[in-house]
């Protein structure tokens, strides 16, 4: 799936905060508003990069149902809006409005997090074949990379060592790990060849590069920070 990018509008900075950092756990990148005029501003600079909408009713300047109005001029955007109420007749005005989901607070984070991530399949094509991870894009098929919608050329043996790091991705693989699982047991030489290759794989993925981390006295993990807007 393409990287995602979600508009967090709410006027209070703690609970801005806490979807934030549980959705950036998702690796989805954030844009925050904090109230209704912010919100439209920042919809209308980012527009065409917005693939999902949090939204609060209860706001200072233009309440939710105002932006959702202007919103649903220009966009069809997935939109879930945030209540206090949660009274029926809200909900049916939502959703006549165009509201996609209805969330009621208090919220469980991680359910608002399961949400967001069924919605996003709904209404976004995924490619199986297709990793996009950190503006990293692998296409298994074709088997390519590309950076920041550039090409790279990678050996078979860099491309497969990447692939494994993405699909172990937040996890510490030591060196016999990756040397077992990309070199399926085929090469009996010094298990620190994987530090050779991952050298010139930092290399070739430029600024991509730190998100393979060395771990001290374990080997390497694939890790995607520094997302967030």
């Amino acid at each position: 799936m393409k990287d995602i990018t979600v508009l967090i509008i709410d006027d209070e900075s703690r609970m801005r905060k806490l979807i934030k950092d549980f959705l950036a756990k998702k690796d989805y990148k954030i844009i925050e508003a904090e109230d209704g005029e912010d919100a439209l501003e920042k919809f209308e600079k980012n527009q065409s990069k917005i693939d999902l909408i949090l939204l609060d009713v209860m706001m200072p300047k233009l309440d939710g149902w105002s932006v959702l109005r202007q919103v649903r001029l220009k966009s069809k955007v997935p939109i879930i809006m945030l209540t206090a109420r949660g009274e029926e007749q809200d909900e049916l005005f939502g959703f006549e409005l165009g509201v996609d989901e209805y969330i009621s607070k208090p919220f469980s984070p991680k359910i608002l997090v399961a949400r967001v991530e069924a919605l996003l399949k709904r209404t976004i094509p995924h490619d199986e074949n297709i990793y996009n991870v950190g503006g990293i894009e692998l296409d298994t098929n074709g088997r390519t990379v590309k950076v920041d919608s550039k090409n790279i050329e990678l050996s078979l043996r860099e491309y497969e060592l990447l692939k494994y790091l993405i699909d172990n991705k937040g996890i510490a693989l030591s060196r016999d790990k990756i040397l077992n699982n990309v070199w399926n047991y085929d090469y009996y030489g010094d298990s620190r060849t994987i530090d050779s290759h991952i050298k010139k794989l930092r290399h070739k993925l430029g600024k991509k590069g730190k998100y393979i981390e060395t771990m001290r006295g374990v080997g390497y993990k694939f890790e995607v920070k520094g997302k967030n807007e």
